[in-house]
């Protein structure tokens, strides 16, 4: 059946209270509750292994830079690094030009927020009210963009039956006509799921054909067990035209409180996206940057972080086995699990903490209500496994333990 515009979120108060942090909105679900057991956290992707033994020696060098205001494209070297691996990691039409086709951002989430005020000035006109399309469930910062643009949301579910990416055939002409813009995250968060190359094609065929943006969400690129996933950079055309993706160094390089990240791709857009920022956004701490400087030019870390991340999976394969649709993702560093028949997510969260002492976000609270009522997380929680390996292995057993 085909996407319309009727596949936004109702309005009302069920609305609002989805608007707000999942974060905040599970930490008032458990207030009333103690753990049975030392607290194990798992509802937060914050990557817990070691800083890279890099970071210190480097800001030390550059101290000084603190003393000046950054600029908003950022420093050539990081530019020239940044674009430097995107070359050697993915397979581009051809090289990004440092220039005008990268700039710095404050991490992903500044960015993929004020891509959404960008798009919808550059695409301009559309045939009918603007919307910008968000897979269901999403990261909150989409929603929160599509807001702040006076867009309209429209969200598109990602369920099993569609491999946890949005259904693009599904997606009528009218809809698409007036889309400015649309989120893709591969890998997803938070089910994994990775987008083919074939499917990216797809995409950008429908970007060219309705002048609409892809703003391709990379941050969990680097996070994975087997095979590489691949940009949407890779699939965009000599001139990257329609498409920006954007990478972060939280996950990749395990710095999420650096908030270093960048955006690449098509260079008129992100030449508009440059003025916003400009005036706007966060900026970039130089000393920072060069820290990222030697992150892109360094995959060590980055394998070990992988193999640490593969140790937690192969833990999983393990104590889940088969159950609650447990199925190893092929990128990043969640689990989803279905745990429909054993009271819904938000029961099985109370439960979980309360008599195991494991913290999981209810899948409800990832996603928006459909039009039919129907909401794609529900049924769903998400273990992030960042802790260490010992303490993953435990809280796995302990949900067994408990659900079983």
């Amino acid at each position: 059946m085909a996407m319309t515009a009727s596949s936004r979120a109702p309005q009302g108060a069920g609305s609002q209270e989805s608007e707000r942090s999942p974060f905040a909105r599970l930490t008032e679900l458990l207030a009333p509750y103690q753990p049975a057991k030392p607290l194990i956290t798992l509802s937060l992707g914050e990557p817990q292994h070691p800083v890279p033994a890099f970071v210190g020696p480097v800001i030390a060098k550059h101290i000084a830079d603190f003393g000046r205001y950054p600029t908003a494209k950022g420093i050539e070297p990081f530019r020239r690094a940044a674009a430097a691996w995107l070359s050697t990691r993915f397979k581009l039409p051809r090289a990004i030009d440092p220039e005008t086709e990268l700039l710095v951002l404050n991490g992903s989430r500044e960015g993929l927020f004020f891509a959404a005020l960008t798009a919808a000035r550059y695409v301009g006109e559309r045939k009918g009210r603007p919307a910008i399309l968000i897979p269901n469930p999403f990261y909150p910062a989409y929603a929160a963009g599509a807001r702040a643009a006076g867009c309209e949301a429209i969200y598109l579910p990602t369920t099993l039956a569609n491999g946890f990416l949005p259904d693009l055939d599904a997606l009528d002409d009218a809809t698409l006509a007036r889309t400015v813009a649309i989120y893709i995250a591969s890998p997803a968060n938070p089910q994994g799921a990775v987008a083919t190359p074939g499917y990216f094609g797809r995409l950008k065929q429908l970007a060219d054909r309705f002048g609409f943006m892809i703003l391709s969400d990379e941050c969990y690129s680097e996070i994975y067990t087997k095979k590489a996933p691949g940009s949407m950079l890779e699939c965009a055309g000599p001139d990257f035209t329609n498409a920006v993706a954007f990478q972060s160094l939280s996950k990749r390089s395990n710095l999420p409180g650096m908030r270093v990240g960048f955006a690449a791709g098509d260079r008129k857009f992100l030449g508009m996206f440059h003025e916003l920022r400009n005036v706007a956004a966060p900026q970039v701490p130089v000393p920072l940057q060069h820290v990222a400087v030697a992150a892109y030019s360094d995959e060590a870390h980055v394998e070990e972080n992988r193999r640490l991340y593969r140790i937690k999976f192969d833990l999983a394969d393990q104590i889940l086995g088969n159950r609650y649709g447990y199925v190893r993702p092929a990128g990043g560093f969640c689990v989803w699990l279905d745990v429909s028949e054993r009271g819904g997510d938000e029961a099985t969260a109370v439960k979980l903490y309360k008599d195991a002492g494991v913290r999981v976000v209810p899948g409800s609270y990832l996603a928006r209500q459909q039009a039919d009522g129907s909401n794609p997380g529900a049924g769903y929680i998400r273990l992030a496994l960042v802790a260490d390996s010992e303490t993953t292995a435990e809280a796995l057993h302990r949900l067994v333990e408990i659900l079983d």
